[in-house]
């Protein structure tokens, strides 16, 4: 499972844990505080703040290569780049500070961040096993631009795939294209592989022709069948398999060049450098 849909919105699993978290942690608080009568919604909303932003600060830190030419691109959270390990440290020590700092509220907030912790350590270490178990190349029937059919295992042929699912009748898809055409001509040691949701091939290629888009392997996925076998509710949704088609990623929503960065670490470092001594031997 990928994401959830919530009426016509869809939301990825990550962001749907982390809200159950929150929606945790809130209640246990709630629950503690009433006993002593301290509220602390106030409080738990504070740290959830600050620990996404330090999230995003982290990432941005982190990726800052990506953003040095694109400082609006810094706030725009809309290609989920997060490092939840640094917001996870920095919730932690504000948690510890507001407990020192307010007494009062001691107990219940230590409580209420103790469930929240658990709940999204526990959760997300359940869906990271179950996809493990599921992650597979999905065996789906998919066509070419000449409605040819072809597989995912076809067009791998023992390297890594990155696979996005799209449509033209999706913004952020759109806003995506050039980041992901640049990165196939930069690795041409990994297969991108573009499978468009529901759309007829000649829709496709009208669309590709306006927008001046040269994509190696644009598939066509009439009925879908690919979103609903991995399990994904929204668009766009881009899929990472390593060389063995393990499943060893996922992003749901606007791919950003750093965010696509984090995303291919999780192949083999040979596959990136190769390509990039590649890349950097064609120069000359």
């Amino acid at each position: 499972m990928l994401s959830v849909g919530v009426g016509p919105l869809s939301l990825s699993i990550e962001h749907v844990l982390l809200i159950l978290a929150f929606v945790v942690a809130l209640i246990v608080g709630a629950i503690a505080g009433r006993k002593q009568k301290t509220p602390i919604s106030g409080s738990l909303a504070d740290i959830f703040l600050v620990a996404m932003v330090s999230a995003r600060i982290g990432f941005v830190v982190r990726y800052f290569e990506h953003y040095e030419n694109d400082w609006l691109g810094m706030i725009d959270i809309r290609d989920g780049g997060f490092d939840m390990v640094t917001g996870l440290v920095v919730a932690l020590v504000f948690s510890a500070w507001l407990m020192w700092r307010r007494a009062s509220i001691r107990r219940a907030l230590g409580t209420a961040v103790a469930a929240g912790v658990v709940t999204w350590g526990f959760t997300t270490g359940a869906i990271a096993l179950i996809n493990q178990q599921t992650s597979g190349l999905p065996d789906v029937a998919l066509t070419d631009m000449q409605e040819r059919p072809v597989t995912l295992e076809n067009i791998a042929k023992g390297q890594p795939m990155v696979v996005n699912l799209w449509a033209t009748w999706c913004p952020p898809c759109i806003r995506e294209m050039p980041v992901l055409e640049q990165a196939q001509q930069r690795y041409p040691q990994i297969r991108f592989v573009f499978a468009n949701q529901g759309e007829h091939p000649e829709t496709i290629n009208r669309f590709l022709d306006e927008q001046a888009l040269e994509l190696a392997n644009s598939l066509s996925d009439r009925a879908g069948e690919l979103g609903r076998v991995v399990g994904s509710h929204g668009l766009p949704t881009t899929l990472f398999y390593n060389a063995d088609g393990e499943l060893v990623d996922s992003h749901m929503g606007e791919l950003s060049q750093a965010s696509l960065a984090r995303n291919l670490e999780r192949f083999d470092a040979s596959y990136l450098s190769q390509s990039a001594t590649e890349e950097t031997g064609s120069d000359h």
